[in-house]
């Protein structure tokens, strides 16, 4: 898309508005938007996205299909919901006066549907940045965001995706609505896997024992301070895996990812099964932690695989 054009349509998408004829046909908004600019010789590109800037107008209606009209769509609906909800007129059980929620599941549908990889907290904050400084709206960026991911929880729901599946991947906080989408597909290929429900099990347990403790957990395994069969074997596999893992994460190919991830099986099982993590000797314990705590930041960086129902 061009930037110039999307930003020239940004200008000018509300100012039929202003005009008598949809003054008295409302339901001309944006479509008359698109005749004027045309007819006062503004490129065909910024004319479209003055018009499509507002769909999706209604569960199930079509998206913008230009990019300027994508990036106008996004963009009016979260200066909408930041500087509603930095006002604190924000949708109520039953009130939703502004059709907030409408915007909001306009934004998921947009970033998902048409696979654009924005982060919604870093859009929220240019959004809040508009603002005159007596509103402080960048105080509602947190709230907005959380609002959205539960429109985008109901989105999942609506298609049929289980809860847990959802709400392992929103327990990371992710930002990026693209992001989410590819987790979660991960997650129900990972879940039919024969691994699954042993390691969602040893991810609950690490998450627990991690939970429990008040000490100190160093950043590294130290492999000299292993002592075990088991914690050597699992540290020398993870290290191993984690080369192939990593990149596969940086790249969102999470997958992949998680079927490599799901090649520790027999060594977490093991590791569980022989080894003492609360060791009575202080650096024993402690390195034994910091391979769990490894090991479940890896998971994380996709899902929190604890939260998985059996």
């Amino acid at each position: 898309g061009n930037a110039a054009h999307a930003e020239r349509a940004a200008r000018l998408c509300k100012c039929d508005l202003l005009t008598s004829m949809v003054h008295e046909f409302p339901e001309l908004q944006g479509i008359m938007g698109r005749y004027y600019a045309a007819n006062d010789g503004e490129p065909d590109s910024v004319s479209t996205a003055i018009e499509e800037h507002y769909r999706p107008r209604f569960a199930g209606d079509d998206l913008p299909i230009s990019h300027e009209g994508q990036a106008l769509a996004i963009a009016d609906r979260l200066d909408s919901l930041v500087g509603i909800f930095a006002i604190g007129q924000q949708p109520t059980g039953v009130k939703d006066p502004f059709a907030l929620r409408r915007a909001a599941l306009g934004v998921v549908r947009l970033c998902i549907e048409k696979e654009l990889d924005v982060d919604l907290e870093v859009l929220l904050n240019i959004a809040a940045a508009g603002f005159d400084k007596s509103l402080d709206a960048s105080s509602a960026t947190g709230t907005v965001i959380s609002y959205v991911m539960d429109r985008l929880r109901a989105y999942y729901q609506d298609s049929g995706i289980r809860v847990d599946l959802i709400d392992a991947v929103l327990a990371t906080r992710p930002t990026r609505l693209l992001d989410v989408d590819r987790r979660l597909q991960a997650c129900q290929v990972f879940r039919k896997l024969p691994e699954a429900e042993s390691l969602a099990a040893a991810n609950k347990r690490i998450a627990n024992i991690l939970k429990k403790t008040d000490q100190r957990i160093p950043d590294q395994v130290d492999n000299g301070r292993l002592v075990d069969k088991a914690e050597k074997q699992l540290a020398r596999q993870l290290e191993k895996i984690s080369t192939v893992v990593v990149p596969l994460m940086d790249a969102g190919d999470y997958t992949p990812a998680l079927k490599q991830l799901a090649g520790l099986r027999k060594n977490v099982d093991a590791f569980f099964d022989q080894v003492m993590v609360m060791a009575e000797d202080d650096s024993l314990r402690a390195n034994r932690l910091a391979l769990l705590q490894n090991l479940s930041k890896l998971f994380l960086r996709v899902a929190d695989l604890s939260r998985l129902q059996s």
